[in-house]
């Protein structure tokens, strides 16, 4: 066990990248090619996913009524300090790998291997939720829009193996596999092997599409709102009218207390979890024009507009439909229906808007795709650069991409998609990233210690009061996870740790390194 925690100095992290150029004949390496807005494409297209159309009527149905708006606000600032701490290591730091890079160079090897671990439970899973979500989408878009229904032997295939549908006879169909989720993985993954550019190109399309599809929405909405709904509490003045008073709640066919002060801290943690991905920004530090200034200014940006979305999207739905009804899975058709009514439009008005909003979901799920598989595949390439994983770090001749961690990430995604339960990686996915954020978090102040006069870019302001808050913020939320969520973290890290010490401990090309020439024992 002699070194287990050796680190990778910063001196060393940086001559990875000095061969780095930004000539696009050259194939030996990963391009520069990403700017700020690029950047925060990515940050905004990982962020905006499900989680708008999902949690925000939950949060206020069960949580914090119409203060739901605040919860998003908590919690975009609770994401703030770890956006921080990720904005000044990745100035630091600007090679592949995110916060496994950033471990090595604070808490050493092991525990970078278990970070990179994580993460790739992160990424995967997450991928393999939005491929869930995106056939589902799809197959909503085909019945209700399109009036296309499909025979029973082929919706046996828009189902994994754990799902079962009820039919209209009164029979079950159990499902076989997922195809809608498994093949737009494929389609992705084949666009992301292909290269940044077209990468990027394609995130940026399905962001302004999701975008644009949001502010819909929002205009449509506020013209016709009832601001009475808000008023969840007449007794109060001013903006605490929007937070209803204490009391019981009907959740899940039982009674809870709910609402007040402390729904809203409730529902805090509840959204939290809908700023998941911004972190995949850190990733592309190697493949950035100027990683020091732009990855900073791209985690900031996605941030602060994915925050304002969230709040205008809560405060149109909360003011269009009562905040009691939104306890639903679809809380966003909802809305939609409620303003489209209010408006007066045509059965052709509504079905049109019912294919748009469909169709900008999709495209908003697509771009979560992109950017979950560019992260894995990067977190991939960083370990198989350390030696820890074999072969990932090979680029491909012609596209300069690393071809064998995306074939690989796309094709455990695809498979992931196609057969796995949503209630076993859901909340796989959370606690995970938490993890992550933490880490990051605590490596501000133990890097202050460590490395005091390392050049620093971008400097976390209150570095001792904001790592320690952010790592906090993280514990909090993950506190609220259920047991299962923390077994199936700890198997997940075991199967890790033993890959480690079976292959990344002996293959470490740091470890390797540092060892005498003349020989030396195993650690």
């Amino acid at each position: 066990m002699k070194n287990l925690f050796i680190k990778k100095p910063i001196s060393n992290s940086k001559i990875d990248i000095e061969p780095y150029c930004d000539n696009i004949h050259d194939t030996k390496t990963l391009k520069r090619s990403l700017g700020p807005f690029n950047l925060a494409m990515i940050g905004i297209g990982a962020i905006v996913g499900a989680g708008i159309f999902t949690m925000t009527g939950a949060g206020a149905a069960y949580y914090a009524g119409p203060a739901i708006a605040y919860s998003f606000v908590l919690a975009g600032l609770l994401c703030f300090l770890s956006g921080l701490c990720y904005s000044e290591m990745a100035a630091m730091l600007p090679v592949s790998g995110s916060a496994y890079t950033y471990s090595y160079a604070t808490m050493g090897e092991f525990m970078a291997w278990i970070i990179g671990w994580d993460l790739i439970l992160e990424y995967t899973f997450g991928a393999v939720i939005v491929g869930h979500a995106w056939g589902g989408y799809f197959l909503s878009l085909l019945e209700k829009q399109f009036a296309v229904h499909l025979s029973d032997g082929l919706l046996a295939f828009t189902r994994g193996p754990w799902e079962s549908l009820l039919l209209a006879d009164g029979s079950t169909l159990h499902g076989i596999w997922n195809a809608p989720g498994s093949i737009v993985v494929l389609m992705v993954g084949a666009v992301v092997y292909r290269g940044l550019k077209e990468s990027t190109f394609a995130n940026n399309l399905m962001v302004c599409t999701k975008i644009a599809v949001i502010l819909g929405f929002v205009l449509t909405g506020w013209s016709v709102m009832d601001a009475t709904l808000w008023k969840a509490n007449p007794q109060a003045v001013g903006f605490l009218q929007f937070i209803p008073l204490e009391g019981s709640i009907l959740k899940n066919g039982r009674e809870v207390s709910g609402y007040g002060w402390p729904g809203v801290l409730a529902g805090t943690g509840v959204v939290f979890l809908a700023y998941i991905g911004f972190d995949i920004v850190a990733t592309s530090a190697q493949e950035c024009r100027n990683p020091s200034r732009d990855i900073p200014r791209g985690i900031i940006a996605s941030l602060a507009v994915c925050t304002g979305l969230y709040v205008l999207v809560s405060l149109v739905l909360t003011g269009v439909v009562s905040y009691k009804l939104l306890g639903i899975s679809d809380p966003i058709a909802l809305g939609i229906d409620r303003i489209v009514a209010l408006h007066g439009w045509s059965p052709e008005m509504r079905k049109l808007i019912g294919v748009l909003v469909k169709l900008g979901a999709l495209a908003g799920l697509t771009s979560v795709l992109i950017t979950f598989i560019y992260g894995q595949s990067r977190i991939f390439y960083a370990m198989g650069k350390d030696g820890l994983l074999p072969w990932f770090d090979r680029l491909h001749t012609s596209h300069a991409t690393p071809h064998v961690a995306i074939s690989t990430a796309t094709l455990a995604i695809a498979l992931g998609a196609g057969i796995l339960p949503l209630s076993l990686v859901g909340e796989l996915v959370s606690i995970g990233t938490l993890l992550a954020f933490m880490i990051v978090c605590l490596g501000i102040p133990v890097l202050r210690v460590t490395s005091p006069h390392a050049a620093r870019p971008f400097r976390t302001p209150l570095p001792w009061l904001v790592g320690p808050l952010g790592a906090l913020a993280c514990i909090w939320v993950m506190s609220a996870l259920p047991v299962d969520a923390w077994i199936r973290l700890a198997l997940w890290l075991a199967i890790g740790i033993v890959i480690y010490f079976r292959y990344g401990m002996r293959n470490s090309k740091l470890r390797n390194s540092s060892r005498p020439s003349a020989g030396g024992g195993d650690d």
